[in-house]
């Protein structure tokens, strides 16, 4: 997204068609999440893992080289197939590593890559698509994927195929309500966050009125926010994962209602900012839900966690441009975001209430006793 003045001189294309080369690595992840969850269940996980950040490596080299607008949409919707499944599997991976009371902070760990990509990895790749090409920033990202499938070539655990696994069987998910409820409360609860901060640069510099060498700045509160929730809010959810997943959709909700407030001057626009930021964690928490619920059919499960998110940032952003084009200003994206984060509260509650009642959970899939 920070390139995208870079990328529209480079393509000779305006910066509204710039926006579509960003939507096709989205419907990438979308397409490619659940597709490549299925059909690779009987692999190995380590083995998937190398195959799906080769595959990015592939995708982001390629993008690099894009001669036309046309390749590069192309290009960017093939790097984003491997990215919801490879966060999925790595999640999976990675909390059975781990005692089961410590599952939420392991998938924590793992979300911190997303995390501190706000901080480090966006200003860093601005300045580097300044200085040198935007050509160069998506050259090192292929190479930060080919280290990435080489580290974890050489340093996670062999595992063996679960024999018993087949397409079949992780398509299973989709006839559980509590794995829908689970990703409809990400695909509504998570787009308010996304619809203040597609538009939060515009509202620092037309309402805040801060200068545009500011905006890095609050954009790293921002991903601070979301890194110390990734760190933090994770232990709570390992005691208490719904109550925990309800508890930040409230705090999502008041912080996004205090943003239209909270705009006028910079001090509490950074805080709001970070609170909102803090709020990221749902992401987390939601993973872990879905490893609850989804009985043996983890895989997809777990893909589909990232295809709900990309949903939530299609939807935010969306809902939030049809506000400020109806002229209610660019501060109305926090109430736009509000009321997404309550209707995604409003999904968890029935899934919590179903829980509670005992309906619609796999025996086998229980969630432990501590767990809310």
């Amino acid at each position: 997204m920070s390139l995208e003045p870079d990328l529209a001189r480079g393509l000779s294309v305006d910066a509204p068609t710039v926006g579509h080369i960003i939507s096709a690595y989205a419907l990438g992840v979308v397409v490619g999440a659940p597709t490549i969850a299925v059909l690779s269940a009987r692999l190995s996980r380590r083995i998937l893992l190398i195959g799906l950040m080769a595959l990015f490596a592939i995708g982001n080299t390629l993008s690099a080289l894009a001669p036309t607008y046309g390749w590069m949409l192309a290009f960017r919707f093939l790097a984003g197939l491997p990215h919801g499944a490879y966060f999925g599997i790595a999640s999976l991976v990675a909390a059975s590593l781990v005692p089961a009371d410590r599952r939420t902070q392991a998938v924590g760990r793992v979300m911190l890559g997303l995390t501190v990509a706000t901080i480090v990895g966006v200003p860093f790749a601005t300045l580097l698509g300044q200085v040198a090409s935007w050509r160069w920033v998506f050259a090192l990202v292929g190479v930060l994927a080919l280290a990435t499938a080489t580290l974890v070539a050489l340093l996670a655990p062999i595992d063996t195929p679960d024999r018993d696994a087949s397409p079949l069987r992780e398509l299973g998910a989709l006839q559980r309500s509590q794995v829908w409820l689970t990703l409809g409360t990400g695909a509504i609860g998570f787009g308010g966050m996304f619809a203040v901060y597609t538009y939060l640069a515009s509202t620092l510099m037309d309402v805040t009125g801060v200068s545009a060498r500011m905006v890095p700045v609050v954009l790293a509160v921002f991903g601070a926010g979301m890194t110390i929730g990734n760190l933090v809010v994770p232990r709570f959810a390992d005691r208490a994962l719904m109550p925990t997943a309800g508890a930040l959709l409230l705090w999502s909700a008041a912080a996004l209602a205090l943003y239209p407030l909270a705009a006028g001057g910079m001090a509490t626009m950074m805080l709001d900012v970070f609170a909102i930021g803090l709020g990221g964690a749902l992401g987390t928490v939601l993973q872990t839900r879905l490893m609850d619920v989804a009985g043996d059919a983890q895989a997809l499960a777990a893909a589909l966690n990232h295809s709900a998110f990309n949903t939530a940032n299609a939807i935010g952003p969306w809902l939030g441009g049809l506000a400020i084009a109806g002229g209610f200003g660019w501060t109305s994206t926090g109430i736009v975001g509000c009321g997404l984060a309550l209707g995604g509260l409003a999904i968890w509650a029935v899934s919590y209430a179903v829980q509670r009642g005992g309906i619609g959970l796999p025996r086998a899939a229980e969630p432990l006793p501590d767990n809310g």
